[in-house]
């Protein structure tokens, strides 16, 4: 059975709008993709302002956004299609939609992005909300992808996606678990912007800094870290803890980037050596998402789990920047087949469940 596709992912590291246009295929129960076009949207920084500082709003002003954030995700979907010659060959969207709270402990996780809005705006079938029954469930919602990591990287045992949160999955044994392991691109991104940079090109300004060991020993004692899974991180960890202490030390913005990065690499080599079982075939760790492209970060995670004896797979660049948008495309199909989603071994909830809310863009 094959479906033609966009999956919509906007990260927490606030870079863009991610849409993938793609044709999954399912076949005696292996499913496959091929990407035919994708594209991230960079946001104004109009935009920036907005979704960062939406959980400040009230909630009437906080609903306004959320439907005006639909308008922009239909739009933006509308000119890529045009863009992309893909008129009536889209069968389904699915939109992940901007995570502002997310406090599963109160069974409670917000995405901005109105789903009837963006069917509206397209006349697409949309499928949006992909978190909330697993919440509702009791669990954490989050990490959100796993399922399609294994219906698609199956072979794999570790995927490691560093994106505004470094999430992991580990598959071994027969069992699946992910979780959160700690705020990434967001907390480097906020440091590189103090000298006027989006982002730290290649890791060159961390590379060039110290570690300052009194930051990262605090940045490890955090309470998150001692925490076992199912867990998960709302962004303000990143914003309103993490980033705060780092500059609480008034170190140059190389020496706070270089210990954040050895912080990073640290918690993912932690989390592998917390859950890694022997034996295990195919030892590799397939690493996706924008921190893949910091070179002095995979090097430093190379560098943590040395003697793990893993190896570190970097994917095709398509793979590597859209892999979120794609599993979200995957999802959405699942949703529409009316088959789960979500798996209870990651999120903790008390069962498996079929994520989801679906909005019939198209006329009867």
């Amino acid at each position: 059975m094959f479906y033609k596709v966009i999956g919509v992912m906007s990260g927490s590291s606030l870079d863009g709008l991610d849409l993938v246009f793609c044709e999954l295929n399912e076949t005696g129960g292996k499913w496959n993709y091929t990407i035919i076009a994708a594209a991230c949207f960079e946001y104004e920084p109009e935009w920036v302002d907005k979704l960062k500082n939406a959980i400040n709003l009230n909630a009437y002003h906080y609903l306004l956004l959320h439907t005006e954030f639909g308008k922009y995700i239909g739009e933006k979907i509308n000119y890529f299609i045009e863009k992309n010659n893909l008129q009536f060959q889209v069968q389904l969207i699915v939109s992940h939609g901007h995570t502002t709270f997310h406090t599963p402990q109160l069974r409670m996780t917000a995405q901005l992005g109105d789903g009837a809005t963006i069917a509206a705006t397209t006349g697409i079938n949309v499928v949006s909300d992909l978190r909330a029954m697993d919440i509702a469930l009791g669990g954490q919602g989050a990490p959100i992808i796993p399922m399609g990591e294994k219906l698609l990287w199956g072979e794999l045992n570790f995927l490691l996606n560093i994106g505004g949160i470094a999430n992991i999955s580990i598959q071994q044994n027969n069992e699946y678990i992910a979780f959160d392991v700690c705020p990434a691109n967001r907390v480097l991104n906020m440091l590189a912007n103090t000298v006027e940079q989006k982002y730290d090109i290649d890791g060159k300004l961390a590379s060039s800094g110290s570690v300052n060991t009194a930051l990262l020993t605090q940045l490890n004692s955090l309470n998150y870290y001692q925490q076992k899974y199912p867990k998960s991180l709302a962004n303000d960890f990143g914003t309103n803890t993490i980033y705060p202490l780092i500059t609480s030390f008034s170190l140059t913005v190389e020496y706070a980037l270089r210990t954040y990065v050895e912080h990073i690499a640290m918690q993912i080599g932690y989390a592998l050596t917390n859950y890694l079982q022997f034996p295990v075939s195919n030892k590799k760790l397939f690493i996706t998402g924008g921190g893949a492209h910091n070179y002095f970060l995979v090097e430093r995670i190379k560098a943590a789990i040395a003697g793990l004896e893993i190896e570190v797979v970097i994917p095709s660049k398509e793979v590597i920047d859209y892999k979120e948008a794609l599993v979200m495309a995957l999802l959405g199909v699942l949703r529409w087949r009316e088959e789960n989603t979500v798996m209870n071994s990651v999120t903790g909830a008390i069962r498996n469940s079929i994520g989801g809310a679906v909005w019939i863009g198209q006329q009867a």
